[in-house]
């Protein structure tokens, strides 16, 4: 008897209309922006790579988030947890994702040089972060809701 693995699968929960879980594959089919990163890594120096991907800000609006949008105050509120297979985890602000405020073209990378990441799941490419801290690999899942206030 063969046993199958399931592909890696990312789940997209909280404060969302509709949860989702999306892996590699399915992220695939939606629009994909390349980028050419550079970031140091504490353990290995500076890297350089180029990964392909869907925005997470497109992504995200498929689990439809309960955020009036019409309000940026309201929005302003709202944080995104992404956490990796290895329970490494980073935090964004809605901001930095929302067109209107830093409009940042934050990836889930579906591969990375070139090389699909189907079976390790996705990666978060924060390309403006000079740190690779939020470079998060293996991601399994993202949490979107408001701030304790």
């Amino acid at each position: 008897m063969t046993t199958t693995t399931a592909a890696p699968a990312v789940r997209f929960h909280g404060s969302v209309e509709e949860p989702l879980r999306l892996t590699v594959a399915q992220l695939r089919t939606l629009p994909a922006q390349r980028v050419e990163v550079s970031f140091d890594c504490l353990t290995e120096g500076e890297q350089r790579h180029g990964f392909e991907g869907p925005k997470l800000w497109d992504v995200v609006h498929r689990a439809r988030p309960r955020i009036d949008l019409r309000g940026r105050k309201q929005r302003l509120r709202f944080l995104l947890t992404v956490t990796g297979a290895d329970g490494h985890c980073a935090v964004l602000s809605w901001a930095e994702i929302d067109p209107d405020f830093g409009g940042q073209q934050i990836l889930l990378a579906t591969s990375a040089d070139g090389t699909p990441l189907d079976g390790a799941g996705p990666q978060l490419v924060v390309p403006a972060d000079r740190c690779g801290a939020r470079y998060i690999g293996g991601v399994t899942e993202v949490w979107i809701g408001p701030a304790p206030h």
